[in-house]
Formats: structure tokens, sequence, C-alpha cells
């Protein structure tokens, strides 16, 4: 009986450390290196792309599509944000740029 118990708490544990993050996962990552010294400018702009069951995707989520949506001509900084539901079946791509 208590190789059962132990047995079981074992396995809901594996399953959780193997499956951490499947059903949702929204992370937000910049791009730079240097982010105390960012000036991020005046202007903020910003693209998305999508997938939906692996099989169909749109959307333009380029640095340039961003700025260009954002009104920006010098582009000073970029994030990225990505969020997935469902080992993927829905997806967005995000990019959000500063500049002026």
């Amino acid at each position: 009986m208590k190789f059962r118990g132990t047995f079981a708490m074992g396995m809901v544990l594996l399953a959780l450390f193997l499956f951490s993050g499947c059903a949702y996962v929204h992370s937000k990552t910049p791009f730079d290196d240097d982010l105390n010294n960012t000036d991020l400018g005046e202007k903020r702009g910003t693209a998305e792309a999508y997938s939906v069951l692996w099989l169909v995707a749109w959307g333009d989520a380029s640095y340039a599509a961003a700025a260009k949506n954002g009104n920006i001509e010098v582009l000073k900084h970029a994030d990225q944000e990505t969020l997935q539901v469902l080992f993927g079946l829905y997806t967005r791509w995000r990019v959000i740029v500063y500049g002026d």
C-alpha cells in the first residue's frame, strides 16, 4: 500500500516536471545586452504573427513591419513576446520596437 502511494506521488512529480509550461507559456524577452543604458525613443511599434494547429500561420512579426506600424525611422531597442497555448496549438509572436 505504501509503495503505491509513493509511486503515484513520484509519477505526479515526474509529470509536473516533464510537462511544465505545456498548457500555457507567455514570455517576454529583450533584444539588448546593455539594458541599463537603453534609450527607448519617443515612438513604439508592434507587429504580430500567429499559428493555429501547427498547420496555418499568418502575419508579419518582422522589425520592418513593427517599425512601419509605429512610424519609426531609427530603431533603438526591440523586445520579443511569445504566447503559446496547449503545446503550441495556438501561438502568437509579437515584436515590439522602440525608436524615433
